[in-house]
């Protein structure tokens, strides 16, 4: 199919999802989730054609700061968000379409806001509701969004995390649930809003060579390492209730591993792709304290509002299986940590060696140092794949080498500036009623009820090195393989 066709598709298909006029009410509109991602991608959104042919913004947050400071806000975040610089015309028209109200002494202000914005927009436009909130105002603010029946009919995007381990998961459920039916409530993870992780559907469905290979028989280990330079930063608070394991395990990676890991479902619809990927995590047995490595990098108590004898971990590697026929014996290896060498967000997928060696021994040490061949996706921006192996040295000789070839998205189909960021992709879907990149609450309680066992028994946090690769235990974890490090398999 040629790139104009396949661009026609697309058009198609956007224009089968176009969503109605909405009220979008933004809690926590002053915070900086609000002006990093949310109002400069719900900007780029209208941009692109992709917001509603009417809309509305409340902005709502405890602290007064009027409707004119908003705005300013606003325009500021969206001028500081490093796109292209908007015109002074749209940025206007975006910002006339903005709406603020107080709401640290109860709701009744916002009702009255979303009544104004209602009839400024088309009969039956659509309300939504984006809790850009801590957890602990997100369950008070949800019950009095029932108590005044701010919630009828209406859809919520909530903020991770989904609880810290499975009884506040399920009290935090319970509490949605009692004011939304499960298909108005939407979880928010930004990774999945990655089109590199998306087109792992791309890749294992839409391609004849890649599913036959895609089990146990061919595949001898799977890897998902996301490590990061970042220290902790400003978030000492959040970061001692939750950990590395919380923030990012549970939460980031074991999404990814589901869409390596699920069937194949009959349709692309929502409702039977969530059902696929929650398959996989009904699949995973427990996690037991012996299958994970805790660290914590060398001048982490020394931080602002860090205890001093902390062992809470900034990084986490773990080994996680699958038991079902597709899996049986693969083991999954998941790393993420701070003030490690590199920033990536690399999956990779290593091959089995052949049955039969046929090469001279000089040959096969060649392929002992540069391990099994593998596919290697980098998740980040814009994100692309790599498959590496050995192939003969031009020679007389029979001599191997290291070869790679390369797909990248920049490269591939370039950017026009219609690309999304994976808030952007989100906000989206959920303003159309797509519910295919989410998850439910029996997924999120099952993840969490996998993971109860490591919780209650974590091993030790380990010293490591700021600018290293962790303590030398996750080398043992994985061993006999070896780690993909991403500069030794990522160009």
């Amino acid at each position: 199919m040629s790139a104009v066709t396949v661009s026609e598709h697309a058009s198609a298909a956007a224009a089968e999802q176009e969503a109605g006029d909405h009220v979008v009410v933004l809690f926590g509109a002053t915070g900086d989730l609000a002006k990093r991602k949310l109002l400069p991608g719900m900007f780029h959104l209208a941009q692109v054609g992709l917001m509603p042919a009417g809309f509305r913004i409340v902005g709502a947050a405890r602290r007064d700061i009027g409707e004119e400071a908003f705005r300013e806000l606003a325009r500021e975040a969206i001028e500081e968000s490093g796109r292209k610089p908007p015109g002074s015309e749209a940025l206007e028209r975006f910002t006339e379409r903005l709406r603020f109200v107080a709401v640290g002494d109860g709701l009744a202000p916002l009702s009255e806001a979303i009544d104004a914005a209602r009839r400024e927009l088309a009969e039956g436009a659509r309300l939504l509701y984006y809790l850009s909130l801590p957890p602990q105002a997100a369950e008070p603010t949800v019950r009095e969004l029932g108590e005044t029946g701010l919630a009828d009919s209406a859809r919520v995007i909530t903020e991770k995390p989904f609880g810290v381990d499975l009884a506040s998961a399920r009290e935090l459920n319970s509490c949605l649930l009692s004011v939304f039916r499960e298909e108005e409530i939407f979880r928010i993870d930004h990774y999945i809003g990655r089109e590199a992780v998306q087109n792992l559907l791309a890749l294992r469905f839409a391609n004849g060579m890649f599913e036959p290979v895609w089990n146990r028989n061919h595949i001898d280990h799977v890897q998902i390492d996301v490590p990061e330079t970042l220290s902790i930063g400003m978030r000492a608070g959040f970061y001692e209730e939750t950990g590395a394991f919380r923030d990012m395990i549970v939460t980031h990676l074991f999404q990814v591993l589901s869409f390596v890991a699920m069937e194949p479902p009959t349709s692309l619809e929502a409702a039977r792709l969530i059902a696929e990927r929650e398959k996989v995590f009904d699949s995973m047995p427990l996690l037991e304290p012996d299958c994970a490595v805790r660290g914590q990098y060398d001048g982490y108590r020394d931080e602002d509002g860090v205890a001093a004898d902390s062992d809470t971990e900034t990084l986490v590697a773990l080994r996680a299986t699958i038991d079902n026929w597709r899996w049986d014996g693969v083991p999954f290896y998941l790393r993420s940590g701070k003030r490690m060498a590199e920033d990536r967000h690399i999956l990779t997928v290593a091959f089995k060696q052949p049955p039969r060696r046929m090469f001279p021994l000089d040959c096969d040490e060649i392929a002992e140092s540069f391990g099994h061949d593998h596919l290697t996706f980098e998740l980040g921006e814009p994100g692309s794949i790599s498959a590496s192996f050995l192939a003969k040295v031009p020679g007389p000789a029979i001599q191997l080498g290291e070869a790679h070839m390369r797909f990248s998205y920049a490269d591939s189909f370039g950017g026009n500036g219609q690309a999304l960021d994976p808030y952007e992709r989100l906000i989206h879907d959920v303003m159309v009623g797509d519910r295919l990149l989410f998850t439910t609450s029996n997924g999120i309680e099952r993840l969490w009820e996998i993971s109860e066992p490591l919780l209650a028994d974590p091993p030790p946090a380990r010293g490591y090195p700021v600018g290293g690769w962790g303590p030398e235990a996750i080398d043992e974890l994985i061993a006999p393989r070896r780690w993909h490090l991403p500069s030794a398999h990522v160009d």
